[in-house]
């Protein structure tokens, strides 16, 4: 039977066009055994079990890590997703940093997630503000049992309601903390067959210049947030000039926070 060492290697060379193609085999690996993926470093002579190749097969057909394993790791939790619900991304870790630091010392109250996919924003900031009960959005079914089972997983069910509508529709009442990750991809960007293959067109596409949604949603947030409440929006690395435009045309102040490798990321508006 094959060891962990030799399996590791093998399917990495059949994830060539991933970046992180290691990884991604020791995460499938651990998977397959049950296991946390430092127990697997710890010991790469262990026997491979056979549910192993199938992960392999559905790797290399690019379906993305987080499908195939159920899981996704944001901020501080583990978050289930599968399809029809957007992977979490670490570039999203960036809405969290900016409205921690912006409500340091004085915590919101409520927080509203527009698109809130498997609760990704709401479940992490409700995880951080232990005095705060959030409301997230979203218009896919899907989506939202992922929401429900994570908020349940948390131990946030009491603090964290999900409702299925189109935006801020029907949406009344005023907000401390705002957050959202729209679609911001335009209709004709060319995207990997990991993403374009298997995540939801609906939680990508957003008209040719990707910035569809962004005009729907600035003048919602500005009816919707309370006074001396912030909005933290997501957008793309070349989209801060156009969004920025919106928000303020709604009399916002703007300010535009960086992820990890230094790209523009998101814009709080208060």
């Amino acid at each position: 039977m094959t060891d962990a060492r030799t399996a590791l290697a093998q399917a990495a060379e059949r994830f060539a066009f991933s970046p992180t193609a290691r990884l991604d085999a020791e995460l499938l690996l651990a998977h397959a055994l049950g296991i946390e993926r430092n127990a697997l470093l710890l010991d790469l002579s262990r026997a491979v079990p056979d549910s192993f190749w199938p992960l392999v097969e559905r790797r290399a057909a690019q379906e993305p890590i987080a499908y195939i394993t159920g899981t996704r790791g944001f901020w501080t939790l583990d978050l289930a997703v599968g399809p029809g619900a957007l992977v979490p991304r670490v570039d999203s870790e960036t809405l969290i940093d900016a409205a921690l630091a912006h409500f340091k010392g004085r915590p919101p109250a409520t927080v509203l997630d527009l698109g809130t996919g498997p609760g990704t924003l709401l479940l992490a900031l409700l995880d951080e503000w232990r005095g705060a009960v959030g409301l997230g959005v979203d218009r896919s079914a899907q989506a939202l049992d992922y929401a429900l089972a994570n908020a349940a997983a948390c131990g946030l069910a009491d603090r964290a309601r999900f409702v299925r509508g189109d935006w801020a529709a029907a949406l009344t009442g005023a907000f401390d903390c705002i957050v959202t990750n729209p679609p911001y991809i335009g209709t004709d960007e060319i995207l990997s067959p990991e993403v374009r293959d298997y995540e939801p067109g609906s939680a990508l596409f957003a008209g040719p210049e990707g910035l569809d949604d962004y005009r729907l949603l600035a003048p919602e947030l500005r009816r919707l947030l309370a006074p001396g409440g912030a909005a933290v929006v997501e957008i793309g690395h070349e989209q801060g000039p156009a969004v920025t435009m919106l928000l303020e045309a709604q009399g916002f102040r703007v300010a535009l926070h960086r992820d990890l490798g230094g790209r523009p990321r998101a814009l709080l508006a208060h």
